[in-house]
C-alpha cells in the first residue's frame, strides 16, 4: 500500500473537510489550505512509521495516564526517550528520592566554551504526574526492558546554543527558582510560537493564560480518550504549533535534535538487532511531527554527530518543586500543582494503574496488576474527524467537591488573618459555577475556583504572609518539594551528614533546626563546629547561620548556637559534591582558584590566607597562598586595594606574633616587597587624580607602621624619605596628607605645620577649600596617629572660624567621609577630644584652648654645676661627642662653674658646727 493510498484511505475525508473549510473562510488564499493539508500529512507520516511514536506534553496528566495504559497494552522491550543521553546513569537513583527532583549535569572546569559561561548547569525535572516517569518506572522495574536515552548530550546543549545566550540570561534573572541559573530541559514543550495565535486562543477560550487553555481544551478531553485518539490529537497539535511558528534559530536546533535522536535509534537497533515492533519512542508532540530527512527507520540520510568538548561534567540529583518547574519553563503559577492534583484524582477514580519505582519515597505503594499478554496493534483508524467535529463532553457538576473546596478555602483564609465567614464560602461556591458557565464549562475547574475565591475573599491588603491565590494553590495540592535520598547523594553530601550526626538532629528535614554546641562540656562537638564554619563560608546565606559565636583569628568560642536549614537547601550541598570529595577539598580548590584567576589582587590573596588559617589546618597551603600574594603585590600597577591590604596584613602579623615564634618567610617577603612597592608608587599616587586620599593614606600607613620590621629585614629608610620628598600633590586633601608625612619623618616641625594651617584659615581665597585640607588631616591619622591632638586643634579652629556658608555644606561630607573611609579613626578623635575639652559646662565657660594660651617666657638655662658626673664627662668627652654625632647634633660643651655653697659655708661655719655637735650627742 503506497503512502498516497494510505493517506486517502484513512485521512482522506478529514483532508477534504479541512480543505473545504479553508476555501470557504480563507478567501482564496493558498497559505491556509497548505497548512491544513500539511498537518494531515504530518499525522499520517507519524502513524505510518514502523517505530511507534508516543507523543507527550511535559507534566501532562493526560500524557501520563495514556503512557501507563499503552505500556501495559504493548509491553515494549525497548523504550527510546527524548532525554539527554548522558543522564541515563542517574535514573536508577530516582527510587531513593521523593519527587519532584531534577536530573542535573554540572561543570565548573570548562574547556571549549567561553569562560564567562562557567559554571554550566543543565536540569531535567521529573514529576510523578508525567509520561517520562511512567516510562522510567516501567523500564527499570520490568525485567528484560531496556531504556535508551537518545537526545543530545548536555555538552551538545551548550555547543548548539553558543550563539544564543537569551535562555541563560533569563534563567539567571529568575532567583526564585530552586534550579538557579541552570538551563532547563523538558520533554514535550507544547506552546504556540506564534504570539497572535496564543492571544487568539486565550481570548476566544475565555481564559487567562496558556496553562488554563491547555487544561480545558486538551487535558480534560484526552484524559479519558482511547490511545488512538490521544496519539492522533497530540501529533495534530504538535504539527499545528510547528507550522505556525515563525522562523527563528531554534528551528535549526530542533531539527538537529531530531536528526540526532533518529540517528541514535537507528544505531541502537542496528547494534542490538531489536525488533522495531517491540520498541516505543517517547518524545514531545512537537518532535513527533518532524519533517527532517532523517525521520524514520527507513531514512537513508545520515547525520554526523560532533564530538563532545573536553569539559568535565558532573552528574547528580537535586531537589525540585512545582514552583521551580513553573518558574523555569514560564508556566502559570500553580499549574503544575493543579496538574498533579488532577492526575492523582484520575488515578483514584480507577481505570488505570500507573507504574511506580520500587522503593520510591512518598506516596502509597500500589500492587502491580496481573500480567497480561501484549495486545496486538490494529489498523490505523481516523479518530481525528470525530474528535474535531463533536462538541466536548462536559463533566457534570460535582457539588460535593466544589463545596469542600469552598469550605476549606474559607478555613484557610481565617487561619491566615482574613475575616471570612460562611457567607464567603457560599459566594465562592456560586461564583465558581457562574464563571464556569461563562467559560462554557459544565464543571468548575480549579482555575474557576481560584478566580472565584480571589473575587470573594481577597481584600485590598493581605493580612498575613499568604494571599488568597497562594492559599488556593496550597488547598489544591500545594507546592510539593522533592527530596534527594541519602543513598542518591554525592559522597561529599553524605560525608557532611555523617560528620554532623553527633548534633543529634535530623538534617534531612526541611525545617530550620537549632543546634546548641557547648564546646567545653562536649569536646567531641568541636569537629562539628569546624565543619559548620566551613559550610557557612561555602554555602549561600541561610543554609547554616550562626546565632551565637564567631570565628576570628586568635579567637575560639566556648559555646555556639546555629540555625541549620540543610534539608531545605539540599541543592547547594549536592552541587558542592560536584567539586570535590570532602568539604575541605572544595574550600582549598576555591581559595586556590581565587588567587590564580586573572583578576586576582593582593587583597584577594590575603583574604584567602585568612580563610585558610581560619578553616583549614595546613601551613604548606598557607605558604603557597602567601607566595602568590607577594607576586600579586609586586605586579600591581594601582593602589586601589591598599586599604584592604593594610587592614589584612596588620591582622595577619598580629596573629603570627601571638601564635608563632617567628614570622613565616612569605610574611617577611610581603613586608619587604610592599615597602619597596609602595615607596615606588607613592609620588605617582600623590598626583594621580584617579587615586583617592584613602588609598594614599593606606600606603603611608603601610610604610610607617611596617617600617621598623622592614628595616630589620634589610630595607632602607632613605627610600621612604626620597619618595615623600619627590611627591608634589596638588589637591588640598593630598597636600594635607603630604604635610603629615613630612611631619612624621621629622622634615616639617609641628610649629611650622600649625603656621601653615593658620595661614590657610587667614586666606579668604583658600577658606572654601579648607574642609578638603581637614579631610586630608583626618585621613592622616592612619599613618600618623600621633597627630590626633593637632587634628582636634585644626577641627576646632575650623568650626570656630569658617563661615556658615562653607561649614554647613561641608558637614554632611565630613560625616560620610568618616563613616565610609575612616570609621576606625573616629574613636581616636573622640578620645583625643575628650582629653582636650573640659567635661562640664561650667568649666567650658572658663576654658581656654591650649593652642590659644600665652606661652610662658623662656627660663634661663641653668648652668651645669661641677660634680663627680659632670667632672667625669668633661674630662672624657669622647662618649658624649659620639652620641651627639649619631643624633646629628653639634657637640658643644659649656663651661662648668664652681658652686657658691661651699664658699658660703666656709665663711660662716657656725651653723655647720652646731649641727655637728647636735648629731654627736
Amino acid at each position: 500500500m503506497t503512502a498516497a493510498t494510505t493517506l486517502d484511505g484513512v485521512f482522506g475525508g478529514l483532508r477534504d473537510q479541512l480543505l473545504g473549510a479553508a476555501e470557504t473562510f480563507a478567501g482564496g488564499s493558498d497559505a491556509v489550505p497548505a497548512i491544513l493539508a500539511g498537518i494531515v500529512d504530518d499525522v499520517d507520516r507519524a502513524l505510518r512509521e514502523r517505530l511507534e511514536i508516543f507523543p507527550v506534553c511535559h507534566h501532562s496528566p493526560a500524557s501520563a495516564l495514556a503512557m501507563a495504559r499503552r505500556l501495559r497494552e504493548k509491553q515494549p522491550k525497548v523504550v527510546f526517550m527524548e532525554l539527554c543521553e548522558d543522564l541515563a546513569p542517574l535514573l536508577d537513583e530516582l527510587r531513593n528520592c521523593r519527587l519532584p527532583v531534577a536530573l542535573q549535569a554540572f561543570a565548573t572546569d570548562i574547556d571549549g566554551f567561553p569562560a564567562k559561561w562557567a559554571p554550566l548547569s543543565v536540569v531535567a525535572p521529573i514529576t510523578e504526574a508525567s509520561a517520562e516517569y511512567q516510562a522510567i518506572a516501567y523500564a527499570l522495574d520490568i525485567p528484560g526492558v531496556e531504556l535508551v536515552l537518545v537526545d543530545r548530550s548536555t555538552d551538545h546543549v551548550f555547543q548548539w546554543s553558543a550563539t544564543d545566550e537569551e535562555q541563560r540570561e533569563k534563567a539567571a534573572d529568575d532567583e526564585a527558582a530552586m534550579h538557579g541559573d541552570a538551563v532547563g530541559i523538558e520533554l514535550g514543550d507544547l506552546r504556540p510560537g506564534f504570539a497572535e495565535l496564543e492571544a487568539h486562543l486565550l481570548h476566544h477560550g475565555k481564559v487567562r493564560h496558556w496553562s488554563e487553555w491547555w487544561d480545558q481544551y486538551v487535558e480534560q478531553p484526552l484524559a479519558g480518550a482511547d490511545y488512538a485518539t490521544y496519539r492522533q490529537v497530540m501529533v495534530l497539535i504538535g504539527s499545528l504549533f510547528r507550522r505556525l511558528r515563525p522562523e527563528r534559530d531554534d528551528d535549526r536546533r530542533d531539527d538537529d535534535r531530531e536528526r540526532y535522536m533518529w540517528t541514535r535509534m537507528r544505531e541502537h537497533l542496528a547494534a542490538t538487532g531489536a525488533d522495531p515492533a517491540e520498541c516505543l519512542y517517547v518524545c514531545g508532540a512537537f518532535h513527533a511531527a518532524s519533517r527532517v530527512e532523517q525521520f524514520g527507520l527507513d531514512a537513508e540520510a545520515t547525520f554526523e554527530i560532533t564530538p563532545r568538548t573536553a569539559t568535565r561534567w558532573q552528574y547528580g540529583l537535586i531537589p525540585s518543586s512545582h514552583s521551580a518547574i513553573e518558574a523555569q519553563f514560564g508556566l502559570a503559577p500553580g499549574s503544575v500543582s493543579i496538574a498533579s492534583a488532577t492526575y492523582a484524582k484520575a488515578v483514584s477514580r480507577g481505570g488505570v494503574t500507573p507504574f511506580r519505582l520500587a522503593g520510591q519515597k512518598g506516596g502509597k505503594a500500589r500492587k502491580p496488576p496481573k500480567a497480561v499478554p501484549p495486545a496486538a496493534d490494529g489498523p490505523v483508524v481516523d479518530r481525528l474527524s470525530g474528535f474535531l467535529s463533536s462538541p466536548p463532553v462536559l463533566d457534570e457538576l460535582d457539588e460535593a467537591e466544589l463545596l469542600g473546596w469552598s469550605v476549606d478555602i474559607v478555613r484557610l483564609a481565617r487561619r491566615n488573618g482574613y475575616l471570612a465567614s460562611t457567607a464567603d464560602a457560599i459566594a465562592v461556591f456560586e461564583t465558581s459555577i457562574l464563571l464556569a458557565g461563562l467559560r462554557n464549562r459544565g464543571r468548575p475547574t480549579p482555575y474557576d475556583f481560584q478566580d472565584a475565591a480571589i473575587t470573594c475573599i481577597e481584600k485590598d491588603t493581605v493580612p498575613g504572609r499568604r494571599d488568597v491565590r497562594r492559599l488556593c494553590e496550597i488547598l489544591l495540592g500545594g507546592d510539593r518539594v522533592g527530596e534527594v535520598g541519602y543513598e542518591a547523594l554525592p559522597p561529599l553530601a553524605r560525608d557532611v551528614l555523617d560528620r554532623l550526626a553527633p548534633l543529634g538532629l535530623d538534617l534531612e528535614k526541611r525545617t530550620i533546626q537549632r543546634a546548641l554546641l557547648d564546646l567545653e562540656a562536649r569536646p567531641e562537638l568541636v569537629p562539628c563546629s569546624d565543619l559548620l564554619w566551613v559550610l557557612r563560608r561555602l554555602l549561600p546565606d541561610g543554609v547554616v547561620r550562626p546565632i551565637m559565636g564567631t570565628r576570628k583569628l586568635g579567637e575560639r568560642p566556648i559555646q555556639e548556637s546555629w540555625d541549620l536549614a540543610i534539608g531545605r537547601y539540599q541543592r547547594s550541598i549536592v552541587e558542592l559534591g560536584y567539586e570535590g570529595v570532602t568539604i575541605e577539598q572544595v574550600l582549598e580548590q576555591r581559595l586556590r582558584r581565587s588567587v590564580w584567576e586573572p583578576r586576582a589582587t593582593a587583597a584577594v590573596a590575603l583574604a584567602a590566607i585568612e580563610d585558610a588559617l581560619l578553616y583549614l589546618d595546613g601551613h604548606r597551603f598557607v605558604d603557597e597562598l602567601g607566595a602568590r600574594a607577594v607576586e600579586l603585590l609586586a605586579a600591581e600597577q594601582t593602589v586601589d586595594d591598599a586599604p584592604e591590604v593594610l587592614r589584612r596584613v596588620r591582622r595577619l602579623l598580629a596573629h603570627y606574633r601571638a601564635t608563632e615564634p617567628e614570622l613565616p618567610a612569605w610574611c617577611q617577603a610581603f613586608v619587604t616587597a610592599g615597602y619597596a612597592h609602595y615607596c615606588t608608587l607613592l609620588p605617582t599616587a600623590f598626583v594621580d587624580d584617579d587615586t583617592g586620599v584613602r588609598q594614599v593614606a593606606a600606603m603611608l600607613g603601610f610604610l610607617f607602621s611596617m617600617e621598623s620590621l622592614a628595616l630589620s629585614l634589610g630595607c632602607d629608610h632613605v627610600q621612604l624619605e626620597i619618595a615623600v620628598k619627590q611627591s608634589h600633590p596638588e589637591t588640598p586633601a593630598k597636600v594635607a596628607l603630604h604635610w603629615a608625612a613630612l611631619n612624621q619623618l621629622g622634615l616639617l616641625p609641628l610649629s611650622d605645620l600649625r603656621a601653615e594651617c593658620d595661614a590657610l584659615l587667614a586666606n579668604p581665597l583658600v577658606i572654601p577649600a579648607f574642609p578638603q585640607y581637614l579631610s586630608g588631616f583626618v585621613q592622616a591619622l592612619e599613618p600618623a596617629p600621633a597627630l590626633a591632638p593637632f587634628v582636634v586643634e585644626v577641627m576646632s579652629k575650623a568650626f570656630g572660624r569658617l563661615p556658615d556658608t562653607v561649614l554647613l555644606p561641608w558637614l554632611p561630607k565630613l560625616i560620610t567621609t568618616l563613616r565610609d573611609h575612616a570609621a576606625e579613626l573616629v574613636p581616636v578623635l573622640v578620645r583625643e577630644a575628650g582629653r582636650t575639652f573640659p567635661g562640664t559646662l561650667p568649666a567650658l565657660d572658663a576654658w581656654t584652648p591650649p593652642w590659644n594660651q600665652t606661652p610662658r617666657p623662656n627660663q634661663p638655662t641653668p648652668q651645669p654645676t661641677s660634680g663627680p658626673a659632670t667632672d667625669l664627662l668633661a674630662t672624657h668627652p669622647a662618649t658624649c661627642d659620639a652620641v651627639a654625632n649619631l643624633l646629628d647634633i653639634a657637640p658643644t660643651w659649656q663651661s662648668t662653674t664652681t658652686s657658691e655653697v661651699p664658699a658660703f659655708l666656709t665663711r660662716h661655719p657656725e651653723t655647720t658646727t652646731a649641727l655637728a655637735t647636735l648629731l654627736s650627742e
